[in-house]
């Protein structure tokens, strides 16, 4: 049996050499390489470290994974380099379940409390001798339990239902091994498998978890992830975390476990101590905001509005694509394509005009299609924004309006898009947008600013939320036009953008001229004065002359009649929000909205802080 040879320090397969389980001298030339495969059985070079897990929640390491490295100092100390080696020499399933052995061993020798992750690949998992139970003899001579252990499926490879290694899968858990999907997102096999498996834990892989703090496409891929993992019953584990501010923004998200670098490196040890400490420290720090970015036309290409629609080619009879449009009624263009090359439109009432002249059926039907086509149609790549097809649409010619386009990817043919479905994606995409972002300013709008006011009061922490509006905003518009309105507008977003702290403090533009404002930062109240005398000092250049001078101007008051105003101010109210003073975001928004009104009764720039039942406690935040 192979595992025999194992437990005798030596590594063999059948038909690979000699006594020894070594190939024979003349079988392979590479005896520098198959000494370190010996070497790492037989002398004990191959080496375990291992690096902790940590638990979210309770601050602590929740199990370590087994990792395998080589011998120190050579080309093959790396599990990659060693591993591969094997791999072609035959030997990988062998170094697996030897390194599996060790870690187990070494595991149960330092009576480490919590689980261990060992690796495994599906070519392994496959071998007999799993489904055999030698996993379980490993576990009973070393005095561990199957729910100590964790079976890491180390590639995502799709797994056939009917194979061996699923078989094997099964084995384990019915043995009571829990198992783990590793570099989840990498591809579509591990989705598959996730979804057919129902993994205890799914491993996010490091792409998506490092820098993901002022990334928000990676931010909305592990909040999905994380969003199916509570559907599915899995627990989310985020690697390659190395980062102070991308711990905070996985954490926020409500992941369970994490592993990186800065809760603890691989070593020979097990460390439970620096990632409690880790924790605790982490704890006390504010809250991150959520790098933002709504949906965008400018991110929606032709490729989500492209249909495919079977071509003709430009030798095909005109009474072949007159009788396709008679049978499809919904049918409006069909492209004309040679060898996967677009060469133009026919357009559905071109055809059926022409053949409803007298004779022109007669006279054109057996004839080329191509005579008919537009040949000089708007052409796209998949990868267009449907803004700039938009652009292209409205400079063009009319007849590319009524035509519609044809989508290419690599010149290739794909399929073909209509201007009625083009205005219909734009026209969904603003409403998404405006739900999101606001396009003036491009801040967060209603949604974000909902959801991160949520998220702080979910968590327990204690901010400020500020609500700002302009005093005599309406009248300044009517008098100097929406375009100087609109930099009034953009002035007050760059001033509390700037005088707010970039990591833990949120900008959100309600709409018009209301901004809300989330502050973690200590000094939230010099910043809002702040805010209010960079907006004072710069507004009055957006006045003429006279009005400054006069520290007023002359406008329509709602009934049309002519009234003094005062330079146009900001007013900025300011709600304290402890633990348990509020239960959901439109209690807050409530309350800031009434600290507003408070703001907006004194005249010129004002703050108005709702002290009377929340009174500010002390938030630490970070340098910057």
């Amino acid at each position: 049996m192979l595992n025999q040879g194992y437990e005798k320090g030596l590594l063999f397969r059948p038909g690979h050499g000699g006594a020894a389980g070594l190939p024979m001298d003349n079988e392979l030339p590479h005896k520098a390489e198959l000494r370190v495969l010996s070497e790492c059985v037989a002398q004990g070079s191959l080496r375990t470290v291992f690096q902790p897990i940590m638990d979210f929640r309770r601050g602590c390491v929740f199990a370590h994974e087994a990792l395998a490295r080589g011998p120190a100092g050579t080309a093959f100390e790396s599990p990659t380099a060693l591993f591969e080696l094997a791999r072609q020499h035959g030997f990988s399933s062998d170094l697996e379940l030897l390194a599996v052995r060790k870690s187990l061993k070494r595991f149960a020798d330092r009576g480490a409390p919590g689980k261990l992750f060992i690796n495994f690949s599906a070519p392994t998992l496959a071998e007999r001798r799993i489904e055999g139970g030698i996993i379980l003899q490993y576990l009973q001579r070393y005095g561990l339990t199957p729910k100590q252990v964790v079976i890491e499926l180390s590639e995502s490879q799709a797994i056939a239902h009917t194979s061996p290694a699923w078989s094997a899968l099964l084995k384990c858990r019915n043995d009571g091994l829990e198992i783990a999907i590793d570099d989840l997102g990498e591809g579509f096999a591990s989705l598959r498998l996730w979804s057919e498996l129902r993994p205890e834990y799914v491993k996010v892989d490091r792409h998506f978890v490092h820098g993901i703090h002022r990334d928000p496409v990676k931010l909305q891929i592990a909040r999905a992830i994380q969003h199916i993992a509570q559907v599915a019953g899995s627990a989310v584990i985020a690697e390659g975390i190395e980062e102070a501010a991308d711990f905070q923004v996985v954490r926020d998200l409500g992941i369970s476990y994490c592993q990186g670098f800065l809760i603890g490196r691989p070593t020979l040890g097990l460390d439970a101590d620096s990632p409690a400490s880790l924790w605790k420290q982490m704890s006390r720090e504010p809250v991150l905001a959520f790098p933002m970015s709504g949906p965008s036309v400018n991110r929606v290409t032709a490729r989500k509005i492209q249909q495919r629609v079977d071509p003709v080619a430009p030798d095909t009879e005109n009474d072949v694509v007159y009788a396709r449009f008679e049978s499809e009624p919904d049918l409006l263009v069909i492209p004309v394509v040679d060898r996967e090359t677009p060469r133009g439109l026919i357009n559905r009432h071109s055809i059926i005009d022409r053949f409803a002249r007298p004779y022109r059926r007669e006279l054109y039907g057996r004839k080329a299609c191509a005579a008919f086509m537009n040949d000089k149609p708007l052409v796209v790549d998949a990868d267009t924004s449907i803004q700039e097809i938009s652009m292209m649409l409205t400079e063009g010619n009319d007849r590319a309006l009524f035509d519609g386009f044809i989508v290419v990817e690599r010149g290739r043919y794909v399929g073909v898009g209509t201007s009625q479905n083009l205005i219909r994606e734009i026209n969904a995409q603003q409403v998404v947008a405006a739900r999101y972002s606001n396009p003036l300013t491009l801040l967060p709008g209603n949604v974000p600013i909902a959801e991160h006011i949520t998220r702080l009061l979910s968590l327990g922490r204690e901010f400020v939320v500020c609500y700002a509006d302009l005093d005599n905003f309406k009248p300044y518009n009517d008098i100097y036009g929406y375009h100087r309105g609109d930099e009034v507008i953009q002035l007050l977003a760059r001033e509390l953008s700037d005088a707010c702290h970039p990591q833990i403090d949120f900008v959100g533009h309600v709409g018009g001229d209301d901004f809300v404002t989330v502050l973690q930062s200590p000094d939230w109240e010099q910043r809002c004065r702040k805010a209010l005398a960079a907006f004072g000092e710069r507004i009055v250049g957006l006045f003429s002359e006279g009005d400054r001078q006069r520290g007023s101007f002359m406008a329509e008051d709602r009934r049309g009649n002519q009234q003094c105003f005062d330079l146009t101010s900001l007013s900025i109210g300011a709600v304290v929000v402890e633990r348990a003073t509020f239960n959901t975001h439109s209690e807050v928004a409530a309350a800031a909205t009434e600290a507003k009104k408070m703001a907006k009764r004194e005249r010129g720039n004002a703050l108005f802080v709702e002290r009377r039942r929340y009174p500010v406690s002390s938030i630490k935040p970070p340098a910057g």
